[in-house]
């Protein structure tokens, strides 16, 4: 399941958090390693935006509470749909038409 989520930090002065924020990106890594964090850039000003690929509604619940205890953050999640699916769903929808 693909999921789009975008990060927005609890406003606290960037420097009073800049510590604790140095661990994001290793932790980060080890999704990104797994294969289930497929892309993640940094917002200009503060945030994330992430995409990944995660088994189950439980495992991204997971992650985003993981993610949470190193920066409180409010998440706003978009789930996708993968681009192959996309193609057969719109190619049947032609077929059944025709």
């Amino acid at each position: 399941m693909l999921f789009l989520v975008i990060s927005e930090p609890r406003p606290e002065r960037p420097s009073d958090v800049a510590k604790v924020r140095q661990g994001f990106w290793p932790w980060m890594e080890t999704y990104r390693a797994q294969g289930i964090c497929k892309h993640i850039y940094p917002r200009v000003g503060r945030g994330a935006v992430a995409i990944f690929d995660v088994e189950s509604n439980d495992v991204l619940h997971r992650i985003l509470n993981e993610w949470a205890d190193i920066i409180p953050a409010r998440f706003d999640t978009y789930p996708l749909v993968d681009l192959a699916a996309t193609k057969a769903v719109l190619a049947a929808q032609i077929a059944a038409k025709d």
